[in-house]
């Protein structure tokens, strides 16, 4: 409490320095509370939540609570006030015994906050004890020969209260040869005296009745009374006198017991029984007198049980010296514990963390130990240290209190789970030390993307799997831990030849299995790019990428497909097979270039790879085939027995595994002119079963379809012509007549018709084209079949050398959907090539 002044002014200041120190108090923790002993359980001591701010609803979040550290606990906290109250009767003189003071300290724990606060309450004195004498009757025994005026110690009463509730005053009553005297002793105390105030006579009063009371200065006071007997004895000279008037000894607490610490001496003059001195305690308390043993004929004092320094430092013993006529002298023992370090350091964990999580920052407080060691000086100073491997690092809190926080950031994916060692040294010689494990967990923060076991993925798969097919397994890890590390897949969005790519692929999201949803042909794709993101399950969501290759592997699901010669019409064969014409002079040398089968093949590498080889013959061993070239020569000069038909089968392998293969067939013409040639020919399109003549009407029908629409564009060349070569000519308009061809100068052999006459033609066709070329060549275009009419042959139409026709033809084509028309002017001659599917018709006007 704080004093107030007289004035009204220094009772205000007085009130604001309470409160600034009451505010300085709250704010370093300290709480200061003062309540009168021997309150009923459950009384109000004071409002922690209020004093420390703390909201009453959030009390039960932080956990607030208490804690004491003596061994009886006597203050709790109520939970929903916040308020301080009693847990037990507190007695002040049990726990205080000569103590002016008596405060008792806990500590209130925020487990929340990991702060602690200091409380101290202290315990006031009621008067609630009467003084008390140590034997309520005492016999004094006093020589008649004593002058007046000698004085005699008398018992002390004990008050075990404090300040005026505690031992004031005595009185003495009963006898008019006594009187009382007080003398203030060492300490401060009282200590009453019998004064003889009249000579005794045995003879007049063997004995005289006294009472001594104690009162002490409680409202309303208390006392206690001790009677005095005083024995009138005859004549003893001399009393006991002790060497000391005060023994002092220092002893360490760790003095084996049954050791005797000092001995007391008083000597007596007298001699026989007057001489005889014995010693005994007259004043001790009752610890005291239960630690230590007087030996009433040495006045030894030894130790009967084992000293603690920490439950006593200091004791007071008055002893008293009495000889057999009893007179006595009193003197006292002051024994002084001095302490030994025989106690190692206390770690106590008032509270602390199970978890942290692993981005909680530096600072982080993660535990609350209390250290105390029960020596004194060096012996009870206390260091504690942790490891300094370990990231984490002691702070002082309050007072005793020590703070275990974090000294940086944790990496859970480092270490998962610490074991703290804190540990507590005292100052002593030897030191002594404890410690305390503190485990704590690390919890996941998703600080990790998942990483993909391989930087780039690629796959072969063979073309032609089947759907579903598994292609690869993608895998990535995640170093977090639980849902934080759960990894699910998925594909990034993308395109295959304008298709989506989840239609060609898809990616199972636990497994990371990446399956082909449809059969890929090595001839459409050959190869497919794609991403899968990976990305785990916290929040937010961590993700990578990786690349993944597929390439697809060509098989041999393609046989190869002949280009030249030309496919066989569909109803001359069951389309399983190819058909040509080739011509071959009789006069042919070994290795002469007769044909070429062309093929292709559309896989790629060794499946595509194409030889050729001769699988039948009409004339074994008259033509040879390239293996690669695919080229047909002759293997010797022919022979005149050798068939003019020679019927040629071309066989066209790949090199696949099974390898597949494809046919031609070739017709070669052994022949020396050419009317030799068609002639054969001709007997070839007049064997039985050949349907020539029906795709012949189908071409005679498409040239009277557009016969009428080149009607007027033929004559319209034939004018321009005519106006440039004979620009001093005009012709009329009905003058001029075209003499046609009769039919008869045509034969038709596989869709191509020839014109018999000197002039000689070169058809070159390919297969499925609609264009045609129609060469007419002079003597300078015979290398594949001479123009040397036979002796019987008709001269030339236009009557002259076809090698003297000099100047170049000229040509005009005309593309109309399924025909396509080619004219050609020489000289007088005109030329009409006429293409429709795969036949050919050429017609040949003669200009007159």
């Amino acid at each position: 409490m704080c004093a107030a002044g007289r004035r009204w002014g220094r009772r205000e200041r007085a009130l604001l320095w309470c409160v600034l120190v009451a505010a300085w108090e709250a704010a370093w923790g300290q709480l200061r509370y003062s309540v009168p002993e021997e309150m009923p359980k459950g009384s109000f001591v004071g409002d922690v939540a209020k004093d420390l701010a703390l909201e009453l609803p959030a009390l039960r979040d932080r956990g607030l609570r208490i804690i004491d550290r003596g061994r009886t606990q006597y203050f709790s906290l109520h939970g929903q006030t916040g308020h301080l109250v009693t847990a037990e009767r507190i007695d002040r003189e049990h726990l205080c015994e000569s103590v002016e003071q008596c405060v008792l300290r806990c500590e209130v724990i925020v487990d929340g906050e990991m702060q602690v606060y200091g409380i101290e309450v202290e315990i006031t004195d009621i008067n609630d004890n009467a003084p008390s004498f140590q034997e309520a009757e005492t016999e004094l025994r006093i020589s008649e020969t004593t002058s007046p005026g000698s004085r005699f110690p008398l018992a002390e009463a004990h008050d075990p209260d404090v300040g005026r509730n505690s031992l004031q005053s005595y009185e003495l009553s009963g006898d008019e040869h006594f009187s009382l005297a007080v003398r203030a002793g060492p300490g401060g105390d009282q200590r009453p005296e019998l004064v003889l105030a009249k000579a005794l006579d045995r003879e007049e009063a063997a004995f005289h009745e006294l009472v001594l009371r104690a009162s002490d200065g409680g409202e309303p006071a208390r006392t206690g009374t001790a009677r005095i007997r005083v024995a009138v004895l005859d004549a003893n000279d001399n009393a006991p006198v002790f060497r000391q008037a005060e023994y002092t000894v220092r002893v360490p607490e760790d003095v084996p017991v049954g050791s005797a610490l000092v001995t007391v001496t008083a000597t007596d003059a007298d001699e026989g029984l007057n001489g005889d001195v014995k010693y005994s305690l007259k004043k001790a308390k009752h610890v005291a007198s239960e630690i230590f043993q007087l030996d009433s004929a040495t006045g030894a004092i030894t130790l009967v049980r084992s000293l603690d320094f920490e439950e006593g430092d200091s004791y007071e013993l008055e002893v008293q010296a009495e000889d057999g006529g009893g007179l006595s002298d009193r003197a006292k023992v002051l024994i002084t514990v001095t302490d030994v370090n025989d106690n190692a350091p206390e770690l106590t964990v008032t509270s602390q963390l199970s978890a942290i999580s692993e981005d909680a920052p530096s600072g982080t407080v993660v535990a609350l130990l209390h250290v105390q060691d029960r020596d004194s000086g060096a012996n009870g100073e206390v260091r504690c240290s942790i490891a300094e491997s370990l990231p984490f690092r002691l702070e002082k809190s309050f007072e005793d209190y020590y703070r275990v926080v974090t000294a940086r950031e944790l990496d859970r994916e480092e270490v998962s789970e610490y074991n703290v060692t804190v540990r507590a040294r005292d100052g002593g010689s030897p030191a002594l030390w404890s410690s305390a494990v503190l485990a704590l967990r690390v919890l996941d923060v998703n600080d990790n993307a998942p990483v993909f076991a391989e930087a780039r993925y690629s796959a072969r798969l063979p073309e032609n799997n089947a759907a579903g097919a598994l292609v690869l397994t993608v895998r990535a890890a995640d170093a977090d831990w639980g849902q934080n590390a759960r990894v699910r897949y998925r594909l990034s969005e993308g395109r295959v030849r304008g298709a989506p790519l989840s239609s060609y692929v898809s990616v199972q999201a636990e497994t990371g299995a990446l399956y082909a949803l449809r059969s890929f042909d090595y001839e459409e794709v050959r190869e497919v790019g794609l991403w899968v993101r990976a990305e785990d399950g916290g929040a937010p969501p961590l993700s990578s990428n990786v690349s993944v290759r597929l390439v697809i592997v060509d098989e041999n699901d393609n046989a190869p497909q002949v280009l030249y010669p030309p496919p066989a019409s569909s109803s001359s064969s069951s389309g399983a097979g190819w058909a040509g014409v080739e011509l071959a002079p009789r006069s042919a040398e070994p290795g002469a270039l007769v044909a070429k089968v062309v093929a292709v093949d559309a896989d790629a590498g060794q499946n595509a790879w194409l030889s050729y080889e001769l699988a039948k013959a009409t004339e074994p061993g008259l033509f040879r085939v390239g293996l690669h070239s695919g080229e047909v020569r002759t293997a010797r000069f022919p022979l005149a027995r050798d068939a003019a038909r020679q019927s040629l089968v071309v066989v066209v392998k790949d090199h696949g595994r099974p390898a597949l293969s494809a046919t031609a067939t070739l017709t070669v013409v052994l022949a020396e002119s050419v009317a030799e040639l068609l002639s054969e020919l001709g007997s070839a399109a007049a064997a039985p079963g050949e349907p020539a003549g029906s795709l012949t009407r189908w071409l005679v029908v498409a040239v009277a379809a557009v016969s009428c629409l080149f009607l007027a564009f033929l004559l319209l060349l034939l004018a321009l012509r005519l106006r440039r070569w004979r620009r001093s000519q005009l012709l009329a308009a009905g003058s001029g007549a075209l003499r046609g061809v009769p039919a008869s100068h045509f034969v038709g052999i596989d869709g191509v018709r020839a014109f018999l006459r000197s002039y000689s033609h070169e058809v070159s066709l390919t297969a499925d084209s609609r264009k045609s070329q129609l060469r007419c060549s002079g003597g300078s275009c015979c290398d594949t079949l001479p123009a040397r009419p036979p002796p019987d042959e008709p001269a030339p139409l236009l009557g002259k050398d076809p090698a003297a026709a000099a100047p170049l033809p000229n040509v005009l084509k005309k593309d109309d959907g399924d025909f396509e028309v080619t004219t050609l002017t020489t000289g007088s001659l005109l030329v009409l090539h006429i293409a429709y599917a795969r036949e050919n018709i050429v017609w040949f006007f003669e200009l007159v």
